[in-house]
């Protein structure tokens, strides 16, 4: 079988195409609409919207791509048709972002035919409305509206009962999270320092497995020994009585998002980056109950429009960051640039800077260092060593995971002490010293690394994998 995948790309990104690539791609598409893959749909439309002349089979295989009364669903039943909207994307036509965000709620209920959504998800691409913040923000709240629901006021109730606010940060939910997809395959750093973070703040950490990489934070999770978490066990219904045990909460992404599942084969048979690559930070099933989150992605260009879609989601104590690497983490090797969102809901403003590990009293490590394993069950190995303090105090991995939990620590207010009082189990010397954005990040440093010294991120973690097992005894 040809793959096409390389081509599509070059094309969505208006790369130069070879004649030969061209002509052996489009000799491999079928003679009836039928035996279409996405693939193959996508192609169609996408030398259609670059301006190439269509022969005869391909513009009929269009037409019945964009046929109102031919569209099927997976699941054989009639599908709704987007033909209008797919059609102004091919001709780059003006589309409203409220207009792509129905169209993707169609994807959540299995409502659009194959062809059709290999269109959008390609068409979103290629037009560049999957990197517009409105249009992320709206499909965002789609793909929540769409999720299992949980009852706002169960968790509320839980959260506010779980609480231990002090300084600024008020008690709620926070979430570390990054886009994926930087292909540097670094140490699963988001997960672990949402773990350590757990020992000072409320978690809900929203993820998923693998994508691009060898180990996602759900695979990590699982991978734990001698007794891992039932990350299935954390549902919509049962994640509020999770709260009454454990100050962490991992959020399966299949649990909360079964529509997904959906869209899962075309993704993959497509081989491309689409919207739902970058939506994941934005559609956390705890939204209403989240207070700050660290968000990182892996394309500087989408700084300040991850930024500004959070804002238009109300969204505040928020910062998106991206490694002068390409890294959806605060990098270890050197500068970060950051996007913090200022002021929230009231009149949110995108204030910019860089940090570096200096900015944390931390050294710089090369990220070849902080590569972890090759398996989940590897790195898996090193999240436990880590926080059983069994790790060097200036290990490459203990570093990189120190930034980025002080970054979350920082944001969520929980740096700031009025009174500057050290919380109990923790050093009595507080460093007041601001860096970058105006925030204290070796405080930050501080609290995490007595988190871990002092065996409260393990006891969080065993907490946590507890609490799963008795809610799947239920």
């Amino acid at each position: 079988m040809i793959s096409i995948s390389p081509l599509l790309k070059k094309i969505i990104a208006r790369s130069p195409i070879e004649e030969p690539e061209l002509t052996t791609a489009r000799e491999s598409l079928p003679n009836d609409s039928v035996d279409l893959q996405p693939r193959h749909c996508l192609l169609i439309g996408l030398l259609k919207a670059h301006g190439y002349s269509l022969n005869a089979s391909e513009s009929r295989m269009l037409d019945d791509m964009l046929d109102d009364e031919e569209q099927v669903a997976s699941d054989g039943m009639p599908a709704v048709s987007i033909a209008s909207l797919l059609k102004l994307l091919i001709h780059k036509g003006r589309v409203l972002p409220d207009s792509i965000a129905v169209a993707v709620a169609f994807i959540f209920d299995n409502k659009l035919s194959t062809s059709q959504c290999a269109l959008l998800l390609g068409l979103l691409a290629y037009t560049g409305y999957d990197k517009d913040p409105q249009v992320l923000a709206k499909t965002g709240r789609t793909m929540r509206a769409a999720a299992d629901q949980i009852d706002r006021q169960e968790l509320r109730t839980a959260v506010g009962k779980a609480s231990h606010a002090f300084g600024r940060y008020e008690g709620g939910l926070c979430d570390i999270v990054g886009t994926g997809g930087d292909g540097h395959s670094t140490f699963n750093v988001s997960t672990t320092a949402s773990i350590v973070a757990s020992s000072i703040l409320l978690l809900s950490k929203h993820g998923n497995r693998a994508s691009s990489s060898t180990s996602g934070s759900a695979d990590l999770l699982q991978a734990i020994q001698p007794k891992a978490p039932i990350i299935e066990a954390v549902t919509a219904q049962t994640l509020p009585k999770l709260y009454g045990k454990s100050s962490y909460a991992f959020l399966f992404a299949p649990i909360f998002h079964p529509g997904m599942g959906f869209v899962g084969k075309i993704r993959k048979d497509l081989g491309i980056r689409t919207i739902f690559n970058v939506l994941g930070p934005l559609a956390n099933p705890a939204e209403g109950q989240i207070e700050a989150r660290i968000v990182g992605i892996a394309e500087q260009r989408m700084g300040p429009i991850f930024a500004e879609a959070l804002s238009l989601t109300g969204a505040e104590k928020v910062m998106v960051v991206c490694g002068a690497e390409n890294l959806d983490e605060i990098s270890c090797a050197g500068k970060t640039n950051c996007w913090n969102v200022v002021d929230g809901k009231a009149s949110p403003k995108i204030e910019t800077f860089e940090l570096e590990p200096a900015d944390f009293g931390l050294c710089t490590h090369p990220i070849s260092d902080v590569a972890g394993g090759k398996s989940p069950s590897e790195n898996a190995k090193i999240l436990v060593d880590l926080l059983e303090n069994k790790l060097n105090a200036n290990h490459p991995i203990l570093d990189f995971v120190l930034l980025n939990t002080a970054a979350l620590l920082a944001v969520s207010g929980a740096c700031e002490d009025p009174m500057e009082v050290p919380q109990d189990g923790y050093s009595d010397v507080v460093i007041k010293e601001r860096g970058p954005g105006g925030q204290r990040w070796k405080e930050g440093v501080r609290l995490a690394r007595k988190a871990v010294e002092s065996g409260k991120a393990l006891d969080s973690l065993s907490k946590y994998i507890e609490a799963t097992h008795s809610l799947q005894m239920r």
